[in-house]
């Protein structure tokens, strides 16, 4: 049921599981309530990194809070999208609260995997108890020998393995990446350096030495994110788009705009590869700090024109913009999704062990930079955006770095999207007035 503490009305919330398999009452409840309420205008909004449904309701209780004072004659509805995603609960959430176990941990450090993030983990990875047992003992112990970091990027490997076969991957990364596979232990020294630097950004190179058994816990993180990577898309196309596709049908006449943070944004967007034929209620889609491929869109990759990225032309499935938010400050983006990529043997062109980390374009994120690739695609900056108006249809990058610049380590700003300025382009992409 919806949060009765929800800022907006009417509300209705769409839980999906692993599979993209929505919860039928919830969607009934949609299809019949939303033409009763008078809605025109459907903001629908996918969650990124968090692990309940608690978190997720608190992000889009804020997110909306300002919305029906900023268009206060649209017949607005809004919907939350709830899908099995989690995040490591020492991961700062600016404007967010810190969760018990966090600030339980500040004045005295506990252990490596808080009691939260060991929940989230079993949750996401589900019979995988003894194995994630193992891992927390040895970020814990910190044993020595290159060995034991074998053996650490082993017992990784079988949680990624775990979830590898069923998910939707971009084009340019459809193999299983080697960074949960191979040299564990030049892994989690890359990843120690990368921490280090953004912890400490600015110090001199050999100022400290890091410890790969960071980089280790670093290693854990990236393999749920790549797991809710895959399933975000999963998700989206099987899942979302055909829920959007029998919305079109049941309510005739309603505008729907899609919004998404982090993997979220990957969910909306693949949602467009689930629309079923002939569907044109997708009237904006808005990506805020979108966790994916900047060539996802691309209908030729510049490193390998005879590819294509996974949603190839799909921009084209919506009437309207599709409007992609970035910032240098998101350093989740900007550092970890790049070396994660570069560390699995498809991107070269980084420095080996400087503490700041040049990035090859092949392994950006959407969320770093924007779109890319894409002929047409507009650039603006956030103030010229909202003076408006944007372009009625293709792709639009907008640099929100200049709201999208607070958070600690190691995401940086990645979840810092909570501003009524966000808000605002949301219905500017929509012509939602």
């Amino acid at each position: 049921m919806a949060d009765p503490g929800m800022s907006v009305t009417p509300y209705w919330e769409l839980t999906f599981d692993a599979d993209g398999d929505v919860d039928g009452p919830e969607r009934d409840r949609l299809m019949t309530q939303v033409t009763a309420h008078g809605v025109r205008d459907l903001l629908v909004f996918a969650h990124g990194w968090n692990n309940d449904r608690s978190g997720a309701t608190a992000l889009y209780r804020s997110f909306y809070a300002p919305v029906p004072a900023l268009a206060p004659q649209a017949r607005l509805g809004y919907v939350g999208v709830i899908w099995p995603s989690m995040r490591f609960s020492d991961e700062p959430i600016p404007d967010f609260p810190k969760s018990v176990a966090a600030v339980a941990a500040e004045p005295a450090p506990g252990p490596a995997l808080d009691k939260d993030t060991r929940r989230a983990l079993l949750e996401t990875f589900p019979g995988r108890a003894p194995v994630i047992d193992q891992l927390a003992r040895m970020l814990d112990e910190r044993p020595g020998g290159a060995g034991r970091l074998a053996e650490f990027g082993r017992l990784v490997r079988l949680l990624v393995d775990d979830g590898r076969q069923r998910g939707v991957a971009d084009t340019d990364e459809e193999g299983e990446p080697t960074v949960f596979t191979e040299d564990p232990a030049t892994a989690c020294d890359e990843f120690a350096e990368a921490l280090a630097a953004v912890r400490s950004p600015g110090a001199p190179a050999g100022f400290s030495i890091p410890n790969p058994w960071e980089g280790a816990k670093e290693l854990l993180r990236q393999a749920t994110y790549y797991t809710m990577k895959r399933r975000a898309g999963t998700v989206g196309e099987h899942g979302l788009g055909p829920v959007i596709g029998q919305l079109a049908q049941a309510a005739a006449g309603v505008r729907v705009h899609l919004i998404g943070h982090s993997f979220g944004g990957r969910l909306v967007s693949f949602a467009l590869r689930g629309l079923p034929d002939g569907v044109d209620t997708v009237k904006s889609v808005t990506l805020l700090q979108g966790a994916f491929s900047h060539y996802a869109f691309a209908g030729r990759l510049p490193q390998d024109p005879a590819k294509a990225g996974a949603l190839k032309d799909r921009q084209q499935r919506i009437d309207g913009p599709l409007v992609c938010c970035y910032s240098h400050f998101d350093a989740a983006l900007g550092t970890f999704y790049p070396l994660a990529s570069r560390l699995s043997g498809d991107d070269r062109s980084c420095a080996g062990s400087e503490i700041a980390v040049v990035l090859g374009p092949e392994w950006g994120a959407m969320g770093h930079d924007g779109v890319q690739a894409v002929p047409g695609t507009a650039r603006l900056d956030l103030a010229t955006a909202l003076a408006g108006p944007l372009p009625a249809s293709g792709c639009v990058n907008v640099d929100a770095a200049a709201v999208v610049c607070h958070g600690g380590p190691p995401s940086g700003a990645h979840s810092d999207i909570v501003h009524p300025e966000l808000a605002r382009l949301v219905l500017a992409a929509g012509r939602v007035t």
